[in-house]
């Protein structure tokens, strides 16, 4: 009996269907340009509004989905085993960073514009010297009156490009050493003096992903642009809500692995060596075995983090563990699965060598592994 993930019901499979429906028709025949480009087309983001697509967990009472977080995996597994490099899971972080700490005017005011794709938005953590150790940022808020005055930069920023909404951690009080001065502020980009963004990365994979530096230079927004109503929340917000990104790291993980087995096991089945299919040959079939028993568990582990995140009972250890462990997996079975198509593996126009470079970033973002080993072992 073919295995089947629970939390997949009616509904998540129907949604299932629209999804792949947009994605292949819509999304698919433009990968090759926007990697050309490095950076999907604007209007690809209304498109995926108009189609229901963004924000599905997010409720309808804000312009969301009403579903739950099955429905946003749908579209993360949908997406990956596609190849398309589309900015979705930032779209949504942002969203819950406002669900969970916006106020009503800010949550009335930009989730019906993103769940239409009008609004892009990207979460701006990352500086030049501040990675991962988010207690290193230096850009600067400073109240002035009835606004922030902002400066400095962020670096390594998905949806970059396009955001119109950009969540940002800054400094409020410089003076105070630590986490403890940090906070949260959204900033809508248009039109906005002294906003810069600077040009597309050059990047080992998601070439078609617009990923870019921001600069921001005495740009003035409103105090009540402020996430949370009071200064210093900042740290606490963003560890509270990474666990949910790391989770959507997790899910893509997954999938990224189960469609590496599912296109090298056609190819070996096709191509020939030594008068025969490639299949044939025992190290084949081992290795493909291996890597199949590998998607397999994290399909399970996945599945399982994926109920318990919607029964509101996902700890946040567990949700380090799956970052960690299956983003892992999700690079050794993409390389050996490569490693099968021999040179044609190490070509571009095959999907396994894109997967192959797309993959390796999987283990950095989101908090590194290395990271995620440091959340685990303080559980011990």
């Amino acid at each position: 009996m073919t295995y089947q993930s629970g939390w997949v019901t009616d509904d998540v499979r129907m949604f299932r269907t629209s999804v792949r429906q947009f994605i292949q028709k819509e999304l698919v025949p433009q990968q090759a340009r926007w990697r050309e480009q490095q950076r999907p087309d604007a209007e690809a983001w209304t498109a995926a509004g108009a189609a229901g697509m963004l924000l599905p967990d997010v409720p309808d009472t804000f312009g969301g989905g009403g579903g739950t977080f099955a429905h946003t995996a749908v579209v993360l597994e949908e997406l990956t085993q596609a190849g398309v490099h589309f900015g979705f899971s930032i779209q949504n972080i942002v969203a819950h960073y406002l669900l969970a700490y916006g106020s009503d005017a800010q949550k009335c005011r930009w989730l019906p514009r993103m769940a239409r794709g009008d609004l892009v938005g990207a979460i701006a953590m990352s500086e030049p010297a501040a990675g991962s150790d988010l207690q290193g940022i230096r850009a600067t808020a400073r109240r002035v009156g009835d606004c922030y005055v902002i400066n400095g930069s962020k670096t390594f920023i998905t949806n970059g490009w396009h955001a119109g909404l950009v969540c940002l951690a800054v400094k409020t009080d410089p003076a105070v050493a630590g986490w403890k001065g940090i906070s949260l502020i959204f900033v809508e980009t248009k039109d906005l003096p002294g906003y810069r963004v600077g040009g597309a990365l050059d990047k080992i994979g998601m070439h078609g992903q617009d990923t870019c530096e921001l600069f921001f230079d005495d740009v003035r927004v409103p105090a009540a642009n402020l996430l949370g109503g009071a200064e210093g929340k900042g740290f606490s917000q963003m560890m509270e809500r990474l666990p949910y990104e790391r989770l959507t790291v997790a899910v893509g993980a997954v999938a990224a692995a189960e469609h590496a087995v599912s296109i090298t096991t056609k190819y070996v089945k096709e191509r020939t060596a030594f008068g025969k299919p490639l299949l044939d040959l025992q190290n084949t079939r081992f290795t493909l075995a291996a890597c199949k028993t590998q998607a397999q568990i994290g399909r399970v582990f996945v599945d399982n983090c994926i109920e318990r995140f919607v029964a509101g009972q996902l700890d946040d250890v567990s949700t380090a563990m799956a970052k960690y462990w299956l983003t892992e997996c999700q690079c050794r079975v993409i390389d050996d699965c490569l490693q099968l198509h021999g040179g044609y593996g190490y070509m571009t126009e095959y999907p396994i060598a894109r997967m192959w470079a797309d993959s390796r970033v999987q283990r950095i973002y989101a908090g590194t592994n290395e990271i995620m080993k440091e959340l685990i072992a303080w559980s011990l």
